[in-house]
């Protein structure tokens, strides 16, 4: 039985991770752990609590994930161009059709790509590089400060996970 806790444990910082790092699955991850816990355990009443917080974290996730995004590019005052520009750069730059860097790989096309990709969506928008550049800081910088609080979040999930099952496994 502890072993499957671990187990779970671990794919719950997986989880957290993945809160963070974009293209990743995060809470969803720490809500399957969470339901696969309920299934050993043969009761989903011990973990009612964390299933509802996890629920509830999975749901504010989402939510920061566009308003992160979209606060960011309305500080920045980006157009709609920018904002799919630095979708399909974040789409590009996780395919690895960046050129090839020595380093960083897939990451660092993932914070790269959406830069360039609403950088070069704005341009054609506005015709403008200064604003083109203010626009891509602008979403990129949204957009981090928004996986931050979804890894927050993801981690909150987790401890509350721990607390409410620990007595259960080693009390």
């Amino acid at each position: 039985m502890q072993i499957i806790y671990w187990l779970l444990i671990i794919l719950m910082v997986v989880g957290v991770i993945g809160a963070v790092v974009p293209a990743l699955p995060g809470s969803s991850l720490i809500l399957i752990a969470i339901i696969i816990w309920g299934f050993v355990q043969k009761s989903f009443a011990a973990i009612s609590i964390p299933l509802i917080v996890t629920s509830i974290v999975l749901l504010l996730s989402i939510g920061v994930d566009f308003l992160a995004g979209y606060i960011g590019a309305k500080k920045a005052g980006a157009s709609k161009w920018g904002q799919i520009g630095a979708f399909v750069g974040l789409i590009v730059g996780f395919l690895g059709l960046l050129p090839t860097l020595p380093f960083g790989g897939p990451l660092l096309g993932m914070l790269l790509g959406p830069l360039l990709g609403a950088i070069i969506g704005e341009y054609l928008f506005c015709k403008n590089w200064t604003t083109s550049i203010k626009a891509g800081i602008g979403i990129v910088v949204g957009s981090v400060v928004g996986n931050f609080i979804q890894g927050l979040l993801a981690l909150a999930a987790v401890v509350v996970f721990i607390f409410s099952t620990w007595g259960q496994v080693f009390g």
